[in-house]
């Protein structure tokens, strides 16, 4: 039978219409029902994490609450972000090396006040210092002390924008003092620590860098950095003094991030997370229970990858807190660490 033209054209239309609405109702990503919607959360963070932070990333992705989450990372000097945070660069998470660099989010009304209140007190990361030196140790260096031997080239963070910076200076300032030394030997001993300092690169990363590229014969770093460093193949030794500091590492999420980024600070500070952590040559949280580190690449005793420490500083109990910290020793005009660097010609 042959239909009117005008008939057809009816039909037609009314067949697009149906498949169209169809479509409309359908669900995305090629029909799946099991489909997510995708979110997408800006981290950054301190340059020296960025490898455990992405492993942690894609054990978080496979998680129920870590669905679809896709991530824009930047990565830096820790003064430097927290700086770039508060003058606009998005952020959802930040991870930095220094607490007060979360605290000047929260001065700018970024992050919320109440962001340390758990049991971790808002650390996510911790570590200890290291003295990296060349494969055999050729300068046989073993003890903070040795740094102000003549002749000894160091390769250190600058504190003006590192956070690993100013972790490798107080721990080498405190040593003297563990030692039964005075404030007055302590800041003797900087000053001539100073004057074996051969670069001042701008981050822990690069300073990193620089070792690596033949400069000096001591690199201060993070033991996280130093392990890490032999995982990539670099050919170092590394040594862990037993007077040392707590390094604690914060993690925030800011007041107009997405509801995942908690979760993801969550995930961060569970056994898992820590195991990540781990895993790159991070100390897992001390809060934080059940926590299996196994064996660690990398580590002198992988087997045993962080060794207990006779005499391990903090900053509240050892120093009266950051607030102290940074008046006392990195104050732009008084500060005592400032003003030998200054003294030393190396800012």
């Amino acid at each position: 039978m042959n239909i009117p033209t005008r008939s057809r054209l009816t039909a037609a239309v009314a067949i697009s219409a149906s498949i169209a609405l169809l479509a409309a109702c359908a669900p995305s990503g090629g029909g799946s029902s099991d489909d997510t919607t995708k979110t997408t959360l800006s981290l950054v963070a301190y340059s020296v994490p960025k490898a455990a932070n992405g492993a942690l990333e894609k054990a978080f992705a496979k998680t129920e609450s870590g669905k679809g989450v896709s991530w824009k990372e930047s990565y830096g000097a820790s003064g430097d972000q927290s700086r770039a945070v508060a003058s606009g660069l998005k952020a959802d998470v930040v991870h930095f090396s220094l607490t007060p660099d979360v605290t000047r989010l929260v001065d700018e009304g970024l992050v919320d006040k109440t962001w340390a209140d758990g049991a971790n007190r808002g650390i996510i990361s911790t570590s200890v210092v290291a003295i990296v030196v060349r494969e055999g140790n050729p300068k046989n260096i073993k003890t903070f002390e040795d740094l102000a031997r003549p002749g000894i080239g160091i390769v250190t963070p600058n504190p003006g924008s590192s956070g690993s910076a100013r972790w490798n200076i107080l721990a080498a300032y405190q040593s003297i003092i563990a030692n039964g030394g005075s404030e007055s030997d302590a800041e003797a001993y900087l000053k001539k620590v100073l004057a074996n300092v051969k670069a001042l690169p701008g981050s822990g990363r690069d300073a990193t860098t620089a070792f690596q590229g033949g400069t000096g014969d001591v690199l201060l770093s993070y033991e996280n950095e130093a392990i890490f460093a032999r995982q990539s193949g670099e050919e170092i030794d590394y040594i862990v003094p037993e007077q040392n500091l707590l390094i604690e590492n914060p993690g925030a999420v800011t007041k107009s991030a997405d509801p995942a980024a908690k979760e993801f600070l969550t995930f961060a500070t569970s056994a898992k997370g820590q195991q990540i952590y781990a895993q790159h040559g991070f100390r897992p949280v001390a809060s934080v229970d059940g926590v299996e580190v196994g064996s660690v690449e990398g580590a002198n005793d992988p087997a045993q990858p962080f060794p207990e420490l006779k005499d391990l500083a903090t900053i509240d109990t050892t120093f009266g807190g950051w607030e102290k910290v940074n008046a006392t020793f990195f104050d732009e005009k008084n500060g005592i660490i400032t003003k030998l660097i200054a003294d030393s010609g190396k800012a």
